[in-house]
């Protein structure tokens, strides 16, 4: 039941996982971060409303446009932050950046910059939760064009056979990096329009409605902890800047972009919670809460240090070294 504790939970951890994407960009532009970022910003409604109704014990799985599933699925902002940074405290001491790590200590099983390359590994750890008879659930986040990816489709092939305890949340913002997702997929829902081959519903939702995110994953979370099997939903959803910090989606009509930002995840649920008899000044708490913690933990992780060098061989190998293969 969604009551207005949880929707202002909700709609902290947006503001939070919005917040979070700003502050990379910034830090990326000031040099305090390399490489690239994929900003998650204009999907916030789908990481918070699976993650607001998975338990603690549940698992997520995550791909390149990923840092709103850790967040949601309850992240520590500052190792999150030093991870990003290339800083020795991050979650895969700063060796993996934005895109490479995991941490089984809050469910998250990991990401990965390989399109589609995490659904398998989501299933697999379903296949783990039914033969341990953990009740673990397993929620896998994945893009429009990993949808097209052969692996993908194996992996719930497999879910759909043996019945297993996970749910596919394909994030379907339109656009396989640059290129129209329409353009290349013979079916108008390029998850949804498949379920069927593996015994599956296709469920095609809003994906910028935080609280239809939330019901929806509540029912496919009840039908896999009770041995009901696989779920996959399609969220339509758009993100609000290009593919890549490097990307500036001239591509994408004017018109189009206008339409969706009319309808943007987070400023819609504040509005709905305004009107659900949520004071202004409550509100701007949340926000204002939010933003300072996020402050606390940048400034924290801009002093940590970056690992040693002398580190940096070291869990490269199963065995924890290399010396004996050199």
């Amino acid at each position: 039941m969604l009551d207005t504790a949880k929707r202002r939970a909700m709609l902290r951890q947006m503001i939070l996982v919005r917040a979070f994407e700003e502050k990379l960009e910034e830090l990326y532009q000031r040099k305090a971060m390399f490489g690239s970022t994929h900003s998650y910003r204009g999907q916030e409604a789908i990481a918070v409303g699976v993650c607001s109704a998975l338990q603690s014990t549940d698992l997520i799985a995550s791909y390149h446009r990923g840092t709103g599933h850790l967040i949601a699925k309850g992240a520590d902002l500052y190792t999150l932050l030093c991870e990003c940074m290339g800083r020795e405290a991050g979650y895969s001491k700063g060796r993996g950046g934005k895109m490479h790590m995991g941490d089984m200590s809050f469910g998250f099983i990991g990401n990965t910059g390989t399109v589609g390359g995490t659904v398998p590994t989501a299933t697999g750890a379903a296949l783990s939760a039914k033969v341990r008879g953990s009740q673990e659930v397993v929620a896998s986040f994945f893009g429009d064009g990993a949808a097209n990816q052969g692996v993908v489709h194996e992996a719930m092939n497999l879910a759909g056979v043996w019945k297993l305890p996970v749910i596919f949340c394909c994030e379907n913002n339109g656009y396989m990096e640059y290129t129209p997702i329409s353009s290349v997929t013979a079916v108008k829902y390029p998850a949804a329009d498949r379920a069927a081959s593996y015994g599956l519903e296709g469920q095609v939702i809003d994906g910028n409605d935080a609280d239809i995110v939330y019901q929806i994953a509540c029912a496919a979370i009840v039908k896999a902890r009770s041995g009901g099997g696989p779920s996959l939903i399609e969220c339509l959803t758009y993100r609000h800047s290009g593919h890549s910090r490097a990307d500036p989606a001239k591509y994408r009509p004017k018109e189009e972009v206008e339409e969706w930002m009319k309808r943007d995840p987070v400023a819609l649920y504040r509005s709905r919670l305004l009107g659900a008899g949520v004071a202004e000044a409550k509100l701007a708490k949340i926000e204002a809460d939010a933003m300072a913690k996020l402050e606390q933990a940048t400034e924290t992780a801009k002093a940590s240090p970056t690992p040693a060098l002398e580190t940096a061989l070291t869990d490269v190998w199963a065995d924890g070294g290399n010396s004996w293969r050199n």
